[in-house]
């Protein structure tokens, strides 16, 4: 039975590979980017966040199955913490009521195996008290320093994937039959990483810090294979987890801390 998707990041990368996918798999999907999709927003902007609601109540009727919450960026800049806490959560949490309507509602978001490295504690605070003014502040400050600046990309991560898991369970997510969950990849072969994985020895470089030692860099297709089963009517009872596509970059530097 084909299914109606909200994608954001649709544009490129992991977004539009599973955007590709849903669409081959006979689904429609609403697509959200900063260009080149059904709904175009700036998840840096609090006005653009509820407009997005708006515009894709619109184009779906008031309903929707699915939210995938992909888009995000990398850069070790204060708007880093606007899309990948705030323009994510936003996304996930304005966008919830449309799925009422739906027999088989389903939410996932992208974090990232970064979310295990070392963070800024002041600066995940301030997200997770959904104080964002705080929280670009304290991103200023961490971009001003090289020494600090790659804090700000995992502290990202590391806050939505507390967010998740304080959440997932209450009566809006897990109470409403609306299964939310992440997942968290590794290095991807996307537009975003092109820069550290042009050559030999910067893949190299990379894995030294980001291990995979099942089949190495992958493809964005294999993040959109999970992401695409997290929002199927098959997946029932997973709540509240984050599901590392890494190649095994999370067993390599945990081990068995998880236990």
């Amino acid at each position: 039975m084909s299914r109606t998707y909200v994608v954001t990041g649709s544009a490129s990368g992991i977004g539009r590979a599973t955007a590709s996918l849903l669409e081959d798999r006979g689904h429609r999907v609403i697509g959200v980017d900063l260009k080149d999709a059904d709904v175009t927003v700036d998840l840096t902007q609090a006005h653009d966040r509820e407009r997005l609601v708006d515009e894709v109540s619109q184009l779906a009727q008031g309903s929707i199955d699915a939210i995938v919450a992909v888009a995000g960026l990398a850069q070790p800049i204060p708007a880093t913490v606007a899309v990948n806490y705030f323009g994510m959560v936003a996304s996930l949490e304005n966008l919830r009521p449309l799925l009422a309507r739906s027999a088989a509602p389903r939410a996932v978001g992208v974090a990232s195996m970064a979310s295990i490295m070392p963070t800024d504690d002041a600066l995940v605070d301030a997200m997770l008290a959904w104080d964002e003014p705080a929280a670009l502040r304290r991103a200023e400050e961490l971009a001003a320093d090289e020494a600090t600046s790659a804090l700000i990309y995992a502290s990202t991560k590391a806050a939505f994937c507390r967010w998740l898991r304080r959440h997932a369970t209450v009566d809006r997510w897990a109470g409403a039959s609306i299964p939310l969950n992440a997942v968290a990849p590794g290095v991807i072969r996307t537009p975003m990483t092109a820069s550290l994985t042009s050559t030999a020895e910067a893949r190299q470089q990379l894995l030294h810090q980001v291990p995979m030692p099942l089949n190495g860099i992958a493809d964005a297709i294999a993040v959109a294979y999970p992401l695409a089963w997290l929002a199927s009517e098959e997946n029932t009872h997973l709540c509240g987890q984050t599901v590392f596509v890494d190649g095994g970059s999370d067993v390599v530097l945990r081990g068995d801390t998880t236990w």
